[in-house]
């Protein structure tokens, strides 16, 4: 395939699970049987984990950090909260609460970073340890889609970027109504549809041109950024991915677009 640019597919309807009921899945813009999903994109993380954090500053032009403070401060941890992260192997958000809630309450009650993909973990792991950061941080392997945790354990959850790569999105969001306590807080930052006419058109050309040429230069991948681009689209827009969350029992949702609706920040509570 060469890196021309491609017209985006349309989205999924809102009201759909990426699932079908013949057991297919996206992969980007591919339909593939829903059980290989997972191991597919397994292998994408594999390949790119080494550079994963690079490649999100160099393809957003530092853009994230902002997107991930914004998200932080929605958050407002405060010590003593019980905090589960999602799809956070390399620690980004994780680090980010520890931080503000400090290294003798993230002591007491660690922040659980949970993630399918070993690699990605290794990755949070080492970058941990050169931020001195031996403790307060548990790492955790597990599906976003069964959590490996008990009901009601968490006061908030968060997922940076990582929604959309589940299989089932609304079972992935069924787990974590069931994780979170009574009065517990869900906060998902993830690409969304761009709300600017002129924006989205040069978004389009930059994912399709830009990205694939970059991941392939970067990590030497390509098709790893063909696919996060292919992914974006077909993920539900701002109001279908609320639809969704109300639907699993989630009260009070909204979100707030980021930077013309490039990323959008969605909230939810558990009440």
């Amino acid at each position: 395939m060469n890196e021309t640019a491609q017209k985006p597919t349309p989205e999924p309807h809102p009201g759909t699970d990426p699932a079908s009921p013949r057991g297919e899945a996206d992969f980007g813009f591919r339909r593939v049987p829903a059980q290989e999903k997972a191991g597919m994109v397994r292998d994408v993380f594999d390949r790119v984990a080494g550079r994963y954090d690079l490649m999100n500053d160099l393809m957003s032009l530092g853009v994230h950090r902002l997107w991930k403070a914004a998200m932080i401060d929605a958050l407002a941890p405060r010590p003593g909260q019980r905090f589960l992260d999602l799809a956070g192997g390399t620690g980004d958000i994780a680090f980010r609460i520890h931080d503000r809630i400090g290294t003798e309450a993230a002591r007491a009650q660690p922040v659980q970073v949970c993630d399918i993909n070993e690699a990605m973990l290794r990755v949070g792991r080492d970058r941990a340890v050169d931020r001195g950061i031996t403790d307060g941080i548990a790492w955790v392997t597990g599906d976003a889609e069964a959590l490996p945790f008990d009901d009601m354990c968490a006061d908030a959850c968060t997922i940076a970027f990582g929604l959309r790569n589940v299989t089932r999105i609304d079972r992935a969001l069924a787990e974590i109504h069931r994780t979170l306590r009574p009065g517990g807080r869900f906060l998902c930052l993830e690409f969304s549809r761009v709300v600017l006419p002129l924006l989205g058109e040069a978004y389009d050309r930059y994912s399709f041109t830009v990205l694939p040429g970059l991941g392939r230069i970067v990590t030497g991948d390509a098709e790893a950024y063909r696919y996060l681009a292919e992914s974006i689209r077909r993920f539900p827009h701002q109001e279908g991915l609320a639809e969704r969350m109300k639907a699993v029992g989630f009260e009070r949702v909204g979100w707030r677009n980021l930077s013309g609706g490039i990323a959008a920040l969605h909230t939810g509570w558990r009440l």
